[in-house]
Order: structure tokens, then sequence, then C-alpha cells
């Protein structure tokens, strides 16, 4: 089955071919890895607000809520065991990322993915069962380790899977995947805090398992990419052959020449890390740091982590604070999957500004109504309270359909073959770095800051809008073994990587 004609265009080069019933099944498959990360984002935020997880892991977490009078509303939650809880899945990412890259690109992408769906499962059964607080962090840092090697595979995979017209939607669906599985979490959270006897929490962490089952089980019989095929085996038959399965089309001469000669430049680098620091890759290095740190500066994460913390500070109960993390999940989804329909016909670029606008003004007026209203020991009244939920709904929308899936859209499209794999591991890497800090430091930063925290993201939030306005071509469309072209025609980049191709022929 193939549905809809589809040819690319690219300084005077056409792909032939279709999307295919079989390349949308293989990369849902894929997909479910966001779901794995969006269920561990959210379901960590849920059960650190359930009172009975908190009594028996953060005995002092659980006192400071209940009993002290005197302390600010927003130093409630501040506890460095309390967010090592949460961090320490990052960290585990980070490291476990750069392993990933020496495994993506010897033995391809399906074997990064069945490793974390592995490494998914054991952390979920560790979480599940947990005895105490140490059981509870190895869990979660083998729920780190398959994050790291789902991230940088994921992305990839279906980059280079999707035809180029609709590589924008296609890689999207990883977000989405994401929002789904923040979404789930929420929804479980808030049904296994109604279970008497103070063990729903055990649920929440163990169903990260059902998810890890559909990817470990689907990566065993999911095609690899044709690129991945000519970079570790480079066989031109069998990729040519996969090349007419996924594209529905004996026409892919022109697409598998582009891959033979991405191939070749890919085998004649021997120490891709080193590379990279070449002049002529200097676009892709600096997006491969800027934008996942951006993407965590937009504090995103202060919402998935922690919005039923941040909804217990204002005023909300236990139940409705979790419900409302529901909300937010929900609206995150939908616009996850508004931006699947627009990025390939309005471009990365819009998306990012227009998002970039939307952040910002719902993080000053969020700010400025917590400074006025809450205090160190008031109490916001429900109509504030519920105009802050509205707000956060607002601000999830705008990262839903910009900085949400375009931080990982654009990063896995602008790599050359020969350093994408390295590349991607550096993105993810620094994608895990700074949702660590941010996640270690947030509740201390809620503490001090205040509600000025709103105002210290949302300055951000205005430089990364000016970055994209500036430095970041648009990549819509482009073929990704093309991608080169848009930094040699962009104003500022054209100065630093010159006139030629990394074939080293002048275009």
């Amino acid at each position: 089955m193939a549905v809809g004609i589809l040819t690319a265009t690219s300084s005077g080069r056409e792909y032939g071919g279709r999307i295919t019933s079989f390349v949308i099944m293989s990369c849902m498959v894929a997909a479910t890895g966001g779901i794995i990360f969006g269920y561990d984002i959210g379901i960590s935020g849920g059960v650190t607000s359930m009172a009975s997880f908190l009594e028996k892991f953060f005995p002092h977490v659980y006192r400071k809520m209940k009993e002290d009078t005197h302390i600010s509303n927003y130093c409630k939650f501040d506890s460095q065991l309390l967010t090592t809880f949460t961090s320490s899945l990052y960290i585990a990412g980070l490291i476990s990322t750069f392993f990933a890259s020496s495994v993506t690109r010897a033995f391809g992408r399906r074997s990064s993915i069945l490793v974390g769906g592995a490494a998914f499962l054991m952390g979920a059964a560790l979480g599940g069962a947990s005895l105490n607080i140490y059981m509870l962090i190895i869990g979660r840092v083998l729920l780190g380790v398959g994050v790291g090697f789902t991230n940088q595979s994921v992305p990839l995979y279906l980059s280079e899977m999707a035809p180029p017209r609709y590589r924008g939607a296609f890689n999207n669906g990883f977000q989405l995947c994401v929002g789904i599985g923040v979404l789930s979490a929420n929804l479980i959270n808030y049904g296994t805090e109604k279970i008497k006897g103070g063990w729903g929490w055990r649920i929440s962490l163990a169903m990260a398992a059902v998810p890890a089952s559909m990817l470990t089980i689907g990566a065993i019989f999911m095609p690899e990419t044709p690129n991945s095929i000519m970079q570790h085996s480079n066989d031109h038959d069998k990729a040519k052959q996969m090349l007419r399965k996924i594209r529905g089309t004996l026409n892919v001469e022109t697409e598998l020449q582009d891959l033979i000669e991405a191939s070749n430049i890919s085998n004649s680098i021997k120490h891709p890390f080193k590379n990279i620091l070449e002049a002529k890759y200097r676009p892709q290095l600096v997006m491969a740091v800027a934008i996942p740190f951006f993407q965590q500066f937009t504090g995103i994460n202060v919402i998935s982590f922690y919005a039923p913390i941040l909804f217990l500070t204002i005023g909300l109960g236990e139940s409705a604070s979790l419900l409302s993390a529901v909300v937010t999940g929900l609206v995150g989804t939908t616009s996850t999957f508004i931006s699947m329909l627009l990025v390939d016909k309005v471009g990365r670029r819009t998306l990012f500004i227009v998002g970039g606008i939307q952040m910002f003004f719902s993080q000053v007026i969020i700010g400025s109504i917590m400074a006025a209203e809450l205090g160190d020991h008031g109490e916001i009244t429900k109509e504030y309270a519920y105009l802050v939920l509205l707000l956060i709904c607002i601000y999830v929308a705008g990262f839903g359909w910009s900085w949400g899936p375009l931080g990982w859209l654009v990063p896995s499209e602008i790599f050359p073959l020969e350093i994408r794999s390295a590349a991607q591991s550096i993105n993810v890497a620094v994608n895990f770095l700074f949702t660590f800090i941010v996640a270690q430091t947030f509740l201390s930063m809620l503490c001090h800051f205040k509600a000025g925290t709103f105002f210290f993201f949302g300055g951000w939030v205005v430089l990364m809008t000016a970055f994209v306005y500036f430095l970041l071509p648009e990549t819509k469309n482009v073929p990704i073994e093309q991608m080169e072209k848009v930094w040699r025609e962009h104003f500022f980049w054209k100065r630093i990587v010159g006139n030629k191709s990394s074939s080293g022929t002048l275009i």
C-alpha cells in the first residue's frame, strides 16, 4: 500500500517515491521511544507530589509539606535528594549517549533502539519494585541509559526513513509520542493517587514497561535505514532494495547516488568527533550545542517535571494538581500534532519564532501574577490559580509547536552522514546535561528566585528567538543528504563554510 505521490527537488535533483505503509509502520514503532521518554518525564513529577511516595522515600520533604507552617510557599519541596531522583535519569542518559554513538555508527540505528528498549524494561521493573531510595535511583539510572540510546538513534531513524518532503511531519512524530507519554503518565498518576493503601506509585513507575516492551519487540522486526546500511556495510544492492521498499518505487537512482556519495565521505572519516571541529562543520556544531541548550532553557521541563508540585505551590489540592497536569499534557500533545501538520508547509523558522513570542508573554504574565498574589506565606485565590493554569497551557502550546518537536527535528536533519552519529550524540548529551542542571536546580531556584524564576526563563526565550531569526536557515523540503547547501547560501554561515561541498567540489 502507498499513500500519495511525492518528489523532492533540491538544486535540480529529484527524488521519486511515495509515502508507503511500510515506512509509516516502521516509523511508528521507532517513535515509541518518544512515548517512553515522555512517560519518564511525566511520571516523576506526579509521584513526587504523592504523599505516600514522599513519606516512604523523602520523609523530610513530607514533614516540611505537612507540618512546617513557617516555610515559604516556594521552598516546601526544596530537596537535593528529591531532585536527584528526577535528574539522575538525565545524567545517565548524557553518559550513555556517547556509547550509543559508537553502537549506532557500527551496528546501525536499530541496534541502538533495541539496547535502549531493554534498558527501559529493566529500569521499569526495578522502579516498580523499589524498597529503598537506592533501588529507586538505580531504576532511574537504567531508564536514563534507555533514554540515552533511543534519543540518540530514534530521531536519526525517523529523518532517514522519511520522504524528504514530509521529513518534518515524520520526525515531529517523535515529539508527539513524547507528549503522549507525558499525558499517559499524568492520567495514570491521577488514577493511582486514589488507590487506598498508598502503593499506587508502584503502578505508575512499573507501567513504563508497557511502551518499553512495544519498542523492544518492535525493534527486532524493524528494518534498518538505507543510510545506515550504506554506512556500516556499504552494500549498494541492499540499500537500493530497501530504498525501493520504503519509497514504493523502482526510481531511486538519484537518492541512491546521494547516499553512495555521502557514505564514501563517511567511510573516509575515522574520527568523527575530531572532524566535527573543522570549519566546514561549524554551523552544524553550533546548532548541535545551541538548540538543545535553548530547548531546556525555555523552562519547559519545569512544567513537565514539576507541574503537580507547582500547582500545589499555588494552592491547588493534590488531586486537582494531578488533574491540572493532565490538562497541560493534553494541550502539549494537541499542539505537537498541529506542528506535524504545519511544519512542512510554513517551515521551521516560522514555528520557532511564533512559539517563542507566545512563550515569552505567558511566562511574564505568570511571574507577575505569582509575585503580586502569592507571596511567601499568602494564598492565591482559586480564580488566579486557574488563570495561572490557563497561562501555563498557553505556554505549553507555544512550546508544543515550536521548540518541543523542532528541537529534535532540526538537529537530526542537518548533519552530514560522516558526522551524523557523533553530532547527534553531542546534541543529545547537551540536551541531557542541561535537562539535568535545570531539574537539579529548579526547586532551589524556585525557593530563592520565587516568581522571578519565570522572568529568568522568559529572558532566555527572547535570546533563543533572536538566535533562530538571525542564524538558523530554513530546512523544509531539503533532502537530508543535500542539506549542506543551506549553509553555503546563508548570509552569515557562508563566510565560514565557503563554497565547497563536503566532497571538496565547488558549488
